[in-house]
């Protein structure tokens, strides 16, 4: 009974091997795996294609290292899998797409894959690599398709301009009909550096009919900015580069015989574009030209010009029409010391074309007469470039004259020359008659001052005051040698001043950032004595580093005029728009400590 069993486990052990090993062969029996050339002959400005083809799935596929070329795609991987006649047909290919790095005599050494725990070899093959074809015929790749369908263009509206002339760049996308555009991500986005730049949002891509290069091609306008040069001489504009995602047709057919498309994506790049800019002419240029360049209208009006002592008026210096609206100081008024005025509020209404800003800005300054008088406002003049003529432009406004009707009467020297309207009283020798000049009057009670009340107290007064002054003193003398607390509390004020705009316009993000960028600009324009065609930021970096200010607080100040430039076409949070005003504030701070 014994040994019945031993003989049936042995026999059972037995058909187990022999079923697996048949197994096992039927896994590996019919192995192909091959490797395919494209060509064993070409030139060194054509292309390779090497397939690598089995007919089983396998595992830890190692590809040769392809001495004497460069791999410039790959691997991809294809598998085909179907069932005919109850027979499973499979087929996995690796493709490469090499280019040769020197002419000569080559060998694709072999290639190897497991397949159901077995190693398989591809045959190496030689390749001659010749001199240059004319005609290259190399099967080209889906990258291939991408690059000769795919194109970036800067367009620049004017190569030679003036320095602070407006010059428009729209960078265009054309896309031939053999492909199709899906989706797009900037890579690198230029920086304008010695330019004044105003992006123009780009609401809608809406595709339209053109040509390139004497082709037809549907484009879309991607980016449109304004530039302003702020130095003369060769200035180049950085390219934008952009990640494009693209379907490009294959050699391959759908079921139904329809082209099999398949998804890469394409770096592309508009390329530098160089301009001339030429400088401002010396010649006739007058003496308060703030840098405007434009083609400009000048005005100065009040909201009245009769009123009484201690009412206000309103005075407004307004600048309109196209050009350089934000890069140039408005002229100021010369009014009569005796008037009160206030600071101005700066006012803007700017719009940014394709050609340009168009708007106006203004200063409103407020004004309170204390007196009864008349106090003439005298004519003010504005200057501009006009580069359509190529010639300086003056425009002086109208004298005004404010008539104060009521109020008290200004001494002698507070109004000057024939404006006073003091009045001389005259006397006639009789409005004084009826007073007594001895009215022999008596108190009516009388209490001696010696031991009164008031007595002690202008006494012991002066014991209290002395030690109260000498506290007093001390105290105000202790804030005066506080020379850094000074310097903080003064740079504080000075950051309030400049920002109380940008901190308006917290949440509006592209108001936000103008202001802010105004601030800036108008906080180094009061500290250095510098015109607005003098910014760039290598021109700032220059300045400053001289006048010996931080490395960190020169990065810092250029670094948000970076924010400044990118907010126009970047997304920027309430969070951020908050870090950069507070950012802001401690540089303008730490900047006036220096300076």
């Amino acid at each position: 009974m014994e040994l019945l069993k031993s003989n049936i486990l042995l026999f059972l052990g037995m058909f187990l091997l022999v079923g697996i090993h048949s197994h096992a062969q039927d896994e590996t029996e019919g192995v192909e795996f091959t490797m395919n050339l494209s060509k064993e002959e070409l030139g060194i400005n054509e292309r390779l294609r090497v397939d690598f083809t089995m007919n089983k799935d396998g595992d830890n596929f190692k590809p040769p290292q392809f001495e004497g070329f460069n791999v410039v795609m790959g691997p991809s991987q294809s598998i085909s899998s179907s069932w005919i006649n109850g027979k499973r047909s499979f087929s996995k290919t690796y493709t490469y797409i090499l280019v040769p790095t020197a002419r000569g005599s080559f060998t694709i050494n072999q290639a190897t894959i497991e397949i159901a725990g077995q190693t398989y070899k591809t045959t190496p093959q030689k390749v001659e690599v010749t001199a240059a074809v004319d005609k290259p015929n190399s099967q080209k790749t889906v990258d291939d398709l991408a690059d000769e369908n795919l194109h970036l263009v800067a367009e620049v509206s004017k190569g030679n301009p003036y320095m602070n002339e407006a010059v428009t760049v729209i960078y265009k996308l054309y896309v031939s009909p053999n492909v199709s555009v899906t989706n797009y991500r900037p890579l690198d986005n230029p920086t304008y550096n010695n330019f004044w730049s105003q992006d123009i949002p780009v609401t809608k891509h809406t595709a339209q009919n053109g040509t390139y290069q004497g082709k037809p091609y549907r484009y879309v306008v991607l980016k449109r900015v304004v530039l302003y040069p702020q130095k003369s001489g060769q200035l180049s504009i950085e390219p934008l580069s952009l990640e494009i995602f693209v379907d490009v047709p294959t050699n391959r057919r759908d079921f139904f015989g329809g082209r099999i498309y398949t998804s890469t994506s394409k770096t592309v790049s508009a390329g530098s574009r160089t301009i001339n800019v030429k400088p401002l002419p010396e010649a006739g240029k007058p003496a308060g030209f703030s840098g405007a360049v434009g083609d400009f209208d000048f005005s100065v009006t009040t909201s009245k010009t009769q009123l009484n002592a201690s009412e206000s008026l309103q005075a407004k210096v307004e600048v309109s029409g196209k050009g350089n609206l934000k890069l140039f100081q408005l002229p100021e008024p010369e009014l009569p010391s005796s008037l009160e005025v206030y600071d101005p509020e700066y006012e803007e209404s700017i719009n940014t074309y394709s050609s340009g800003m168009e708007g106006k800005v203004s200063n409103n300054y407020t004004i309170v007469p204390s007196f009864r008088g008349k106090y003439p406002i005298p004519s003010i003049s504005f200057s501009f470039f006009n580069p359509g003529t190529g010639k300086y432009e003056t425009i002086r406004s109208e004298e005004i004259n404010i008539e104060v009707i009521e109020g008290p009467t200004a001494s002698s020297g507070t109004l000057a020359g024939p404006s006073s309207n003091k009045q001389v009283v005259v006397p006639t020798g009789d409005q004084f008659h009826f007073i007594n000049i001895n009215p022999n009057l008596s108190a009516i009670s009388s209490e001696k001052f010696f031991g009164s009340n008031l007595f002690f107290i202008l006494l012991f007064a002066p014991l209290i005051l002395i030690p109260i002054a000498i506290f007093t003193f001390k105290k105000r003398e202790a804030i005066a040698s506080d020379v850094v607390g000074n310097k903080i509390k003064r740079a504080n004020r000075l950051a309030r001043k400049y920002l109380s705009t940008a901190k308006k316009e917290l949440g509006n993000k592209e108001a936000f950032y103008v202001a802010l960028e105004k601030g800036l600009h108008n906080y180094l324009k009061a500290k250095l004595h510098i015109e607005t065609s003098e910014f760039s930021k290598d021109k700032i970096t220059s300045i400053l580093s001289e006048k010996n200010v931080n490395n960190s607080d020169i990065q810092g100040f250029i670094s948000l005029l970076t924010s400044c430039e990118m907010a126009r076409y970047s997304p920027f949070s309430n969070v951020q728009m908050q870090q950069d005003y507070e950012k802001a504030s401690e540089v303008i701070s730490n900047l006036d400590k220096q300076l």
